[in-house]
């Protein structure tokens, strides 16, 4: 019997930091890639309560726009990679917008359709990390 098909996979939790020298921070979104499956998915979720718990001045529309870049994969060269997309959209830009450090994850497939299911499997682990962390 062949063993499982694996696939690990990296996530950063996309995070709003109003005052950074207050180190409190509320998670916003997540992005996640899995290098092999060349897959790559962002997405944000705004709990206005939660960003005006942190700063009763945030303009939720303005953070709304900068965040989107994480949902919209906004890379320089939409050619590039997944990998290096992903390490583009990491990588810090901002003090109010920062992410958390990579984290490796990993998932396994018991099925031998694997190729059909790919995405449906990444999928269901973003959905997974996205309500545990971010909502």
């Amino acid at each position: 019997m062949e063993a499982p098909d694996r696939w690990l996979y990296e996530y950063c939790i996309v995070r709003y930091l109003p005052f950074p020298e207050r180190g409190e921070f509320v998670n916003i979104g997540l992005i996640m890639l899995c290098k092999r499956r060349k897959w790559l998915k962002g997405k944000i979720f705004l709990d206005s309560e939660k960003l005006k718990s942190l700063n009763p001045n945030v303009d939720v529309k303005t953070l709304k726009c900068q965040a989107s870049l994480f949902e919209n994969m906004n890379v320089p060269d939409s050619d590039l990679p997944v990998e290096e997309k992903f390490r583009w959209l990491v990588a810090e830009k901002s003090a109010c917008i920062r992410v958390s450090p990579s984290h490796p994850g990993i998932v396994v497939d018991l099925d031998d359709k694997a190729e059909e299911k790919a995405e449906d499997i990444l999928e269901k682990e973003f959905r997974r990390l996205f309500n545990l962390l971010v909502l």
